[in-house]
């Protein structure tokens, strides 16, 4: 029986995910998805138009449920708040941990994507930065909102440049174990290596609570005044 239409296309976004998560998007030709993926290159233009178009779907098809599951979470627990502010932790697990625990579902990418995610966060290209931009909006907006209410005492830019560096510390953690060997040169033991989920889980959900509730910087005056 002839392959569907829409096994070919989930053929090929299988393929390039894996392969943008090896090699990047500048470097996966679309010779080599095609060759991954058993197709020619007239399957990849009539069912996407381009590699950017491409790329763009392999996102997609990830991301719609992600957000749409962080929005379902958040909603549950402003229901089960009884209209009082949720706690900083539930509001850290419902954007974070949602996203961590799908590295234990292949049916949503597993690590693949969750590696290929956080190589792009990382370095990633411009018109991918702007569809990301894009794609995460409406749900960084209301947990962002979440987090004003749960931390009143906090100055508002205080929670977003946090939260700016949980994603930063997010991203760089499920990029792989392989930069911080490149760059620290720590020689990590086989337990604490970064496919190790059910400990680098925890490790990073602890880091960025710990953060999120650091003290308030004390700027100096006389800095502030010299910009």
């Amino acid at each position: 029986m002839a392959e569907s239409k829409a096994d070919t296309r989930e053929r090929i976004l299988d393929a390039a995910e894996r392969l943008f998560m090896a090699h990047g998007y500048e470097g996966t030709s679309m010779r080599q998805i095609t060759s991954e993926a058993g197709v020619n290159l007239a399957a990849i233009n009539y069912h996407f138009g381009s590699k950017e178009s491409l790329m763009q779907e392999v996102f997609r098809r990830r991301l719609d449920w992600l957000n749409e599951e962080r929005l379902r979470v958040l909603d549950q627990f402003e229901a089960e708040s009884d209209g009082k502010a949720i706690k900083p932790s539930l509001i850290v697990d419902g954007f974070f941990g949602t996203l961590l625990r799908i590295a234990d579902d292949e049916e949503r990418g597993g690590m693949t994507f969750l590696r290929l995610l956080g190589r792009t966060l990382t370095d990633p290209s411009e018109f991918i930065r702007t569809f990301l931009a894009h794609e995460y909006k409406a749900v960084v907006d209301r947990y962002k909102e979440a987090l004003f209410r749960a931390l009143p005492d906090v100055p508002k830019a205080e929670i977003v440049w946090r939260f700016h560096f949980m994603l930063g510390a997010t991203s760089y953690a499920i990029a792989g174990t392989d930069s911080l060997r490149l760059v620290t040169d720590w020689q990590i033991e086989a337990e604490d290596a970064t496919d190790r989920l059910d400990r680098l889980v925890p490790r990073l959900m602890s880091f960025l609570l710990g953060g999120l509730r650091a003290p308030l910087p004390q700027f100096s005056e006389a800095a502030v005044d010299s910009l």
